[in-house]
Protein backbone atom coordinates (compact mmCIF):
# COMPACT_ATOMS: atom_id res chain seq x y z
CA UNK A 1 0.00 0.00 0.00
CA UNK A 2 0.90 3.44 -0.47
CA UNK A 3 0.86 4.64 3.26
CA UNK A 4 1.68 2.87 6.50
CA UNK A 5 0.07 5.22 8.33
CA UNK A 6 -3.45 7.21 8.29
CA UNK A 7 -3.49 9.88 10.89
CA UNK A 8 -7.07 11.26 11.42
CA UNK A 9 -7.71 14.58 13.18
CA UNK A 10 -11.07 14.31 15.65
CA UNK A 11 -13.25 17.41 15.49
CA UNK A 12 -14.86 17.68 12.05
CA UNK A 13 -13.27 14.41 10.68
CA UNK A 14 -14.53 11.40 12.86
CA UNK A 15 -17.26 12.90 14.90
CA UNK A 16 -19.18 16.34 15.11
CA UNK A 17 -18.59 18.24 18.51
CA UNK A 18 -19.75 21.35 17.05
CA UNK A 19 -22.59 22.02 19.99
CA UNK A 20 -19.85 20.99 23.07
CA UNK A 21 -17.27 23.25 21.67
CA UNK A 22 -19.39 26.33 20.58
CA UNK A 23 -21.39 26.16 23.46
CA UNK A 24 -17.99 25.91 25.71
CA UNK A 25 -16.73 28.83 24.15
CA UNK A 26 -19.76 30.97 24.79
CA UNK A 27 -19.86 29.78 28.02
CA UNK A 28 -15.80 30.44 28.65
CA UNK A 29 -16.72 33.98 27.12
CA UNK A 30 -19.76 34.99 29.46
CA UNK A 31 -18.04 33.75 32.41
CA UNK A 32 -14.88 35.92 31.53
CA UNK A 33 -17.44 39.16 31.28
CA UNK A 34 -17.09 38.77 27.11
CA UNK A 35 -20.93 38.94 25.16
CA UNK A 36 -21.41 35.37 23.68
CA UNK A 37 -20.97 34.96 19.95
CA UNK A 38 -23.53 34.15 17.34
CA UNK A 39 -22.88 29.97 17.79
CA UNK A 40 -22.72 30.03 13.39
CA UNK A 41 -19.45 32.45 13.50
CA UNK A 42 -17.92 30.55 16.32
CA UNK A 43 -17.81 27.38 13.82
CA UNK A 44 -14.52 28.93 12.18
CA UNK A 45 -13.08 28.13 15.36
CA UNK A 46 -13.52 24.67 15.58
CA UNK A 47 -9.89 22.71 14.77
CA UNK A 48 -7.39 25.66 15.76
CA UNK A 49 -5.72 25.18 19.19
CA UNK A 50 -7.88 26.91 22.39
CA UNK A 51 -5.53 29.59 22.75
CA UNK A 52 -4.97 31.18 19.63
CA UNK A 53 -9.01 31.06 18.94
CA UNK A 54 -9.76 32.71 22.91
CA UNK A 55 -7.30 35.44 21.62
CA UNK A 56 -8.57 36.00 18.26
CA UNK A 57 -12.16 36.18 19.98
CA UNK A 58 -10.96 38.61 22.50
CA UNK A 59 -8.41 40.26 20.98
CA UNK A 60 -5.51 39.88 23.62
CA UNK A 61 -2.64 38.18 23.83
CA UNK A 62 -2.46 37.98 27.57
CA UNK A 63 -1.63 34.67 28.79
CA UNK A 64 -3.23 35.98 32.00
CA UNK A 65 -6.74 36.30 30.34
CA UNK A 66 -5.97 33.77 27.58
CA UNK A 67 -5.61 30.85 30.07
CA UNK A 68 -8.44 31.89 32.21
CA UNK A 69 -10.87 31.38 28.94
CA UNK A 70 -9.27 27.75 28.01
CA UNK A 71 -9.85 26.64 31.54
CA UNK A 72 -13.37 28.22 31.84
CA UNK A 73 -13.91 26.52 28.45
CA UNK A 74 -12.56 22.99 30.03
CA UNK A 75 -14.84 23.31 32.91
CA UNK A 76 -17.87 22.73 30.61
CA UNK A 77 -16.02 20.45 28.28
CA UNK A 78 -15.21 18.24 30.51
CA UNK A 79 -18.76 18.04 32.13
CA UNK A 80 -21.15 17.99 29.42
CA UNK A 81 -19.15 19.28 25.92
CA UNK A 82 -17.31 16.17 25.33
CA UNK A 83 -21.08 14.16 24.88
CA UNK A 84 -22.62 16.66 22.75
CA UNK A 85 -21.12 14.89 20.09
CA UNK A 86 -22.00 12.35 17.45
CA UNK A 87 -19.81 10.06 14.85
CA UNK A 88 -20.21 10.99 11.40
CA UNK A 89 -22.79 8.61 8.71
CA UNK A 90 -20.24 5.99 7.71
CA UNK A 91 -17.28 6.83 9.55
CA UNK A 92 -17.71 3.70 12.05
CA UNK A 93 -17.79 1.70 9.43
CA UNK A 94 -14.82 3.08 7.58
CA UNK A 95 -12.82 2.92 10.50
CA UNK A 96 -13.51 -0.67 10.84
CA UNK A 97 -12.64 -1.29 7.51
CA UNK A 98 -9.15 -0.17 7.19
CA UNK A 99 -7.97 -0.74 10.81
CA UNK A 100 -8.56 -4.38 9.79
CA UNK A 101 -5.98 -4.02 7.15
CA UNK A 102 -2.52 -5.62 7.42
CA UNK A 103 0.35 -3.50 7.18
CA UNK A 104 -2.00 -0.17 7.91
CA UNK A 105 -1.80 1.64 11.30
CA UNK A 106 -4.23 4.41 12.69
CA UNK A 107 -3.68 6.90 14.97
CA UNK A 108 -5.53 10.31 15.91
CA UNK A 109 -3.69 14.00 16.20
CA UNK A 110 -5.77 16.57 17.11
CA UNK A 111 -5.78 19.78 18.91
CA UNK A 112 -7.95 18.43 21.58
CA UNK A 113 -6.39 17.82 25.20
CA UNK A 114 -5.71 14.50 25.11
CA UNK A 115 -7.43 13.19 27.88
CA UNK A 116 -10.37 14.44 26.25
CA UNK A 117 -9.79 13.11 22.97
CA UNK A 118 -9.32 9.85 24.36
CA UNK A 119 -12.80 10.09 26.26
CA UNK A 120 -14.24 10.55 23.25
CA UNK A 121 -12.56 7.76 21.20
CA UNK A 122 -13.66 5.75 23.36
CA UNK A 123 -17.43 7.15 24.40
CA UNK A 124 -18.23 5.35 20.65
CA UNK A 125 -15.83 2.34 20.96
CA UNK A 126 -13.36 3.25 18.33
CA UNK A 127 -10.59 3.06 20.81
CA UNK A 128 -9.06 -0.39 19.24
CA UNK A 129 -8.99 1.06 16.14
CA UNK A 130 -6.20 3.21 16.83
CA UNK A 131 -2.47 2.66 17.68
CA UNK A 132 -2.18 6.04 19.32
CA UNK A 133 -3.99 9.12 20.08
CA UNK A 134 -2.01 12.52 19.98
CA UNK A 135 -2.97 15.59 21.78
CA UNK A 136 -3.01 18.99 22.09
CA UNK A 137 -1.10 21.59 24.30
CA UNK A 138 -1.53 24.86 24.77
CA UNK A 139 1.31 26.73 22.97
CA UNK A 140 1.98 24.11 20.19
CA UNK A 141 0.34 24.21 16.82
CA UNK A 142 -0.60 21.47 14.63
CA UNK A 143 2.41 21.43 12.59
CA UNK A 144 4.78 21.03 15.91
CA UNK A 145 2.61 18.23 17.08
CA UNK A 146 2.44 15.93 14.07
CA UNK A 147 6.20 16.73 13.17
CA UNK A 148 6.98 15.12 17.39
CA UNK A 149 5.13 12.50 16.08
CA UNK A 150 7.85 11.99 13.04
CA UNK A 151 10.50 12.83 15.34
CA UNK A 152 9.69 10.10 18.13
CA UNK A 153 9.05 7.32 15.05
CA UNK A 154 5.49 7.04 15.67
CA UNK A 155 4.91 7.87 12.00
CA UNK A 156 7.10 8.03 8.86
CA UNK A 157 6.88 9.40 5.98
CA UNK A 158 4.77 6.67 4.34
CA UNK A 159 1.72 8.53 6.32
CA UNK A 160 -1.04 10.81 5.67
CA UNK A 161 -2.88 13.62 7.25
CA UNK A 162 -6.60 13.32 7.20
CA UNK A 163 -8.42 16.08 8.19
CA UNK A 164 -11.40 18.77 7.54
CA UNK A 165 -9.24 22.22 8.42
CA UNK A 166 -6.75 24.12 6.72
CA UNK A 167 -4.51 23.37 9.84
CA UNK A 168 -4.49 19.73 9.03
CA UNK A 169 -3.49 20.32 5.49
CA UNK A 170 -0.68 23.11 6.27
CA UNK A 171 0.45 20.18 9.18
CA UNK A 172 1.17 17.63 6.23
CA UNK A 173 3.22 19.43 4.25
CA UNK A 174 5.10 21.51 6.91
CA UNK A 175 6.17 17.99 7.58
CA UNK A 176 6.50 16.85 4.08
CA UNK A 177 3.92 13.84 4.46
CA UNK A 178 0.70 13.36 1.92
CA UNK A 179 -2.89 15.02 2.67
CA UNK A 180 -6.50 14.55 2.96
CA UNK A 181 -8.92 16.94 3.25
CA UNK A 182 -12.40 16.05 3.52
CA UNK A 183 -15.86 18.06 2.81
CA UNK A 184 -18.19 16.70 5.27
CA UNK A 185 -16.57 18.37 8.32
CA UNK A 186 -16.37 22.31 9.52
CA UNK A 187 -13.83 23.63 6.38
CA UNK A 188 -15.36 24.39 3.25
CA UNK A 189 -13.85 23.28 -0.30
CA UNK A 190 -12.34 26.79 -0.77
CA UNK A 191 -10.44 26.63 2.00
CA UNK A 192 -8.94 23.15 1.65
CA UNK A 193 -8.10 23.66 -2.25
CA UNK A 194 -5.89 26.89 -0.93
CA UNK A 195 -3.50 24.59 0.12
CA UNK A 196 -3.46 21.85 -2.22
CA UNK A 197 -4.53 18.35 -0.30
CA UNK A 198 -3.12 15.19 -1.61
CA UNK A 199 -6.70 13.81 -1.90
CA UNK A 200 -9.67 15.77 -1.67
CA UNK A 201 -13.25 13.81 -0.11
CA UNK A 202 -16.51 13.87 -0.06
CA UNK A 203 -17.67 11.17 2.25
CA UNK A 204 -16.34 9.04 4.60
CA UNK A 205 -16.40 5.53 2.50
CA UNK A 206 -14.32 7.26 0.08
CA UNK A 207 -11.40 6.89 2.50
CA UNK A 208 -11.05 3.66 1.53
CA UNK A 209 -9.54 4.95 -1.86
CA UNK A 210 -6.30 5.82 -0.18
CA UNK A 211 -5.55 1.90 0.20
CA UNK A 212 -6.96 1.52 -3.68
CA UNK A 213 -3.98 3.31 -4.89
Amino acid sequence: MRYEYLVFDLDGTISNNRDGIVRSINYALSKNGWDERDETELESFIGPPLDQSFSILVNSRDPVVVESLVNAYRDRYSDVGFSENVLYDGVRQTLETLSNLPGLTLGVCTSKRGDFAEQIIKMFGLHDMFAFISGGVLGCDKSRQLGTLIDAGTINSRSIMIGDRSFDLVAARDNQIDSAGVLWGFGSRSELMQHDPTHLFSEPEDLLELVNR
